[in-house]
């Protein structure tokens, strides 16, 4: 009410007497029609339960959370919804911040009656441990623009939001079978309320003494007219509230003729709705993440992981046994190019964007290898002689290193020009003539 007389001490007589003239001839000031409702869009932001009304020029954002409480002891078995509006100066003048006004409250009581009532949202299903803890929902509407119609935007707002929302699923888990579980939205995928029918309010306003009635009135609409009702119908018909906020009288037969009326607009914002939930998740499943197993994934990346680490580790042990009977220098050539070519059709095959956290799948000794420089990185990996003397100087130490090493790969080199030469039964007893040979020098000198 603070709204209509703000709003009609701005209005002049003439401007009052023009938008009831024009309702005699059944045209309104914006080119409409007694009963056609204004262009309305409804958005979706980009978390779930969110959704922006724009009715005409009336703006309405409407956002649903939900948090775990105790339920209320007459219904153990329910969850609850709750509803707060938010009416900002920037919206109209005549609202102020701190307490709500009248028709703040009006707004929430006529929404609230609408879901509550009708039992349009299924509350048993809020229900996680009877008696104990249930899902409460808010639905919070923040009035951006008021160009009249206040009720049917925010509404259509509350609804548009409970449809889009859902709750993080709740499991009992732990040693004892009795800790419950939150799921994050990562995990598992949350889980939607279940919404039995959409209740659509219809405000209709009179204006004059003529009692003219229009539907869906604008913000000049409303500061002329001498009283307003609100009712809430769904698509089958089914009467869920009706609101009659003072004013002039109004009849039944134009009772009855709003509803039937009501009910026809009902089924065309369901529908639009509808349609609009419909392309939201749409566009939702295509730009939702997959989401695996955890644990399935460092299995499945492990064991590939797991396989290819397996397999280099064959092939460095196969060709450390190859070196180790000093195998020659072309068989180091072939199998040093079979190794490149393993090592580029497992790079092709794995890439970094399948990485999922498990067993690393890179190994140093995927390249190929040449047995000249194993020959030296073994005679460099080969530990110096322990130290006599802690304060020997450094450069002694290092000439003593270099000759060991020399030393080790003038010996690998001579096994490898002997075992080139063809072996034959004589190399076979020559190590027999080495020993007697060795038995008699020991024995002469005695």
């Amino acid at each position: 009410m603070e709204q209509r007389v703000a709003t009609s001490l701005i209005m002049t007589l003439n401007e009052k007497k023009f938008i009831e003239s024009a309702l005699l001839s059944e045209i309104r000031v914006d080119g409409r029609r007694p009963f056609d409702y204004r262009t309305l869009t409804i958005t979706f932001g980009s978390e779930d339960g969110s959704s922006e009304v724009q009715l005409g020029q009336t703006q309405v954002i409407g956002f649903v959370t939900a948090q775990l409480v105790q339920p209320y002891r007459d219904r153990p078995n329910e969850g609850s919804f709750s509803i707060y509006t938010e009416f900002s100066p920037m919206a109209d003048p005549s609202f102020e911040t701190g307490r709500p006004t009248d028709i703040a409250i009006e707004l929430g009581r006529i929404i609230d009656r609408g879901l509550r009532e009708s039992r349009a949202v299924d509350t048993e299903s809020l229900c996680v441990i009877s008696g104990k803890l249930v899902w409460s929902i808010r639905i919070d509407l923040h009035i951006i623009d008021n160009g009249g119609n206040l009720v049917d935007a925010a509404n259509i707002a509350a609804l548009a939001a409970l449809s889009t929302f859902r709750r993080p699923e709740c499991t009992f888990g732990g040693e004892d079978g009795q800790q419950l579980i939150i799921h994050p939205p990562d995990v598992r995928e949350p889980l939607p309320l279940i919404i039995h029918h959409l209740p659509i309010a219809v405000t209709f306003g009179f204006i004059g003494k003529e009692n003219t009635m229009v539907i869906d009135p604008t913000h000049y609409e409303e500061a002329v007219m001498g009283g307003s009702m609100t009712a809430t119908l769904n698509t089958n018909g089914d009467v869920c509230a009706i609101q009659k906020a003072g004013g002039e009288g109004v009849p039944h037969s134009v009772i009855m003729q709003c509803l039937r009326i009501a009910s026809v607009k009902a089924a065309d914002i369901t529908n639009k709705i509808k349609n609009s939930v419909e392309s939201y998740n749409t566009e939702r499943s295509l730009r939702k993440v997959k989401r695996h197993n955890p644990s399935t994934v460092v299995v499945e990346f492990g064991q590939q992981g797991c396989g290819d680490v397996a397999k280099h580790h064959m092939e460095r042990l196969n060709l450390g046994s190859d070196e180790s009977s000093v195998i020659s220098h072309s068989d180091d050539v072939e199998l040093g190019r079979k190794l490149i070519e393993n090592d580029k059709m497992e790079k092709r095959n794995i890439t970094a964007k399948r990485f999922g956290g498990g067993t690393a799948t890179w190994d140093p000794y995927s390249r190929g290898v040449d047995g000249n420089a194993l020959r030296a990185s073994l005679a460099s990996r080969v530990a110096t002689p322990p130290e006599i003397h802690k304060e020997e100087p450094k450069q002694e130490k290092q000439n003593e290193t270099l000759s060991y090493q020399q030393s080790l790969v003038h010996e690998v080199t001579k096994i490898e020009l002997q075992t080139k030469q063809p072996k034959t039964l004589k190399d076979a007893v020559k190590p027999r003539h080495k020993r007697r040979n060795k038995l008699m020098a020991n024995s002469s000198p005695s």
